[in-house]
C-alpha cells in the first residue's frame, strides 16, 4: 500500500508543477516630470512632460504596443475590465499619425508590424520606455470613441497619465493611470505658448458629437494680421489618413482660415459632422469626426461649411476593422487559459496534500503497531 501512494504522489507532482503559472513580473510604473522639473500640469498655460514607464509587458513581435495619454477616469475604466473611451475614460484627443500635435504618443512592441507609426519609440524588452507628452491647459474637450463629446477641468477633477494597450489589444498589465495635480509651473507663458483662459467678451461654441475645440486660444477683438508680405494663408484641411477607417473617430486639421469665424467640417454632405469651430488667432482648427460604420471602402470628402471658399479633402477610407475585435478575443481567450491553468494547479496541491497526510498516518500507524 505504501508503496502505491509514493507512486500516485510521484505521478501528480511533475503535472502540478507543470501547471504552475511563471512567477508575475513587477508591476507597471510611470513617473512624470514636466520641463522645470516637478509633477505638475500648470493651470494656465501649456505644459511639456516627460513620461517614463517601466515594468510593462513587452511582447517581442507583438502586434500593438501602448498609448500615452493625458486625461481622467472613473470607475472600472481599465478596457480589460469593460471600461469605454468616452465614458470611462477620457483624453486630449489627438492625430494618432507620427507628426501629431504631441498630445498622444503610441510605444510600440520590439519587432512590433505598427513600429513604422509609433510616435513614442520602442518599448525595451524589460517594459521600459520615455516619451515627450504636451498638455494643452487644465481645460480640454474629450472626444472619446464612441463619438460622445464632453468638457474636462482638471481643476475640478483628477487628471494624470492614462496608459493602455493600442490597437485594440486589451492588456490588463500595461493599464495604468498615474494623477498628477493642477500648480503654477510658468510664472509667464513658455516660449511659444499661449495661455489657455478664453477671454470673457469672446463666446464659446457648443460643440456636436465628435467635435473639439481648436488647440489654440480664441482670437482677440481684432483679426490676425497676414504674414510678411502681404498674402494670406492658403485656406487648407487635412485629415490623420492612417486612422481613416470606417466606425473609427478621424482627426482633422485646418489652417489660413479667416480668425474669428465660426465654421463647421462636414464629412460627404452631411453622413457626419463636427462643430461649430472658433477659428483661433493662428487661423486653424483641430478636432475629431466620427466616421459612420456603414462608410464604404474608397474615396471620401471632408469639408469646411461656413465660408466662402471651404477647402476640402479627399481620402480613402477602409472597411471597419475587425482585426481588433479578433485580438481581443484571442486575448479573453488566454486569459481564460491562464484561470484554468490556476484551477488545476489548487486542485492538483490539494490532492498531493491529501495524499501525504494519508501517507504519514499510515506510517505513524504502522510505527505504533511495530512498537
Amino acid at each position: 500500500m505504501l508503496r502505491r501512494l509514493i507512486l500516485l504522489v510521484a505521478a501528480l507532482l511533475p503535472a502540478a508543477l507543470i501547471a504552475l503559472p511563471a512567477p508575475a513580473q513587477a508591476a507597471a510604473r510611470v513617473s512624470v516630470t514636466n520641463d522645470r522639473g516637478s509633477q505638475l500640469v500648470d493651470g494656465t498655460y501649456a505644459t511639456k512632460l516627460t513620461v517614463r514607464g517601466s515594468g510593462f509587458q513587452s511582447v517581442r513581435g507583438g502586434h500593438g504596443g501602448i498609448y500615452v495619454w493625458f486625461g481622467t477616469v472613473s470607475g472600472a475604466w481599465q478596457p480589460s475590465k469593460g471600461g469605454t473611451s468616452g465614458e470611462n475614460y477620457v483624453y486630449v484627443p489627438d492625430s494618432e499619425s507620427r507628426d501629431n500635435a504631441g498630445y498622444q504618443r503610441f510605444v510600440a512592441f520590439p519587432g512590433s508590424d505598427t513600429a513604422s507609426s509609433a510616435n513614442g519609440g520602442t518599448m525595451s524588452g524589460n517594459g521600459g520606455w520615455s516619451v515627450d507628452l504636451a498638455v494643452p491647459g487644465p481645460v480640454f474637450e474629450a472626444v472619446g470613441r464612441n463619438g460622445g463629446v464632453r468638457t474636462v477641468d482638471c481643476r475640478k477633477v483628477t487628471c494624470g497619465i492614462i496608459t493602455v494597450g493600442a490597437h485594440g489589444v486589451k492588456n490588463a498589465r500595461n493599464e495604468t493611470f498615474t494623477p498628477l495635480k493642477i500648480g503654477e509651473v510658468y510664472d509667464a507663458a513658455p516660449a511659444g505658448a499661449a495661455s489657455t483662459e478664453t477671454p470673457a467678451a469672446t463666446p464659446t461654441p457648443t460643440p456636436t458629437a465628435g467635435a473639439t475645440s481648436a488647440p489654440t486660444t480664441a482670437p482677440d477683438a481684432g483679426a490676425a494680421p497676414p504674414p510678411a508680405g502681404g498674402r494670406a494663408a492658403t485656406p487648407a484641411l487635412e485629415v490623420d489618413r492612417a486612422s481613416a477607417r470606417a466606425g473609427n473617430a478621424l482627426a482633422f486639421t485646418g489652417s489660413g482660415l479667416p480668425a474669428g469665424r465660426q465654421v463647421t467640417v462636414v464629412f460627404d454632405d452631411g453622413a457626419a459632422a463636427s462643430g461649430p469651430f472658433l477659428v483661433g488667432s493662428d487661423g486653424s482648427i483641430a478636432g475629431v469626426v466620427l466616421l459612420p460604420a456603414e462608410t464604404a471602402p474608397g474615396t471620401h470628402e471632408l469639408r469646411v461649411f461656413g465660408l466662402e471658399n471651404p477647402p476640402t479633402v479627399n481620402f480613402a477610407v477602409a472597411a471597419a476593422d475587425v482585426e481588433s475585435a479578433e485580438v481581443a478575443a484571442a486575448s479573453d481567450s488566454s486569459d481564460d487559459e491562464s484561470r484554468a491553468a490556476w484551477v488545476f494547479a489548487g486542485a492538483s496541491a490539494l490532492v498531493l496534500l491529501v495524499v501525504l497526510g494519508q501517507l504519514v498516518w499510515r506510517m505513524r500507524r504502522s510505527r505504533r503497531a511495530t512498537a
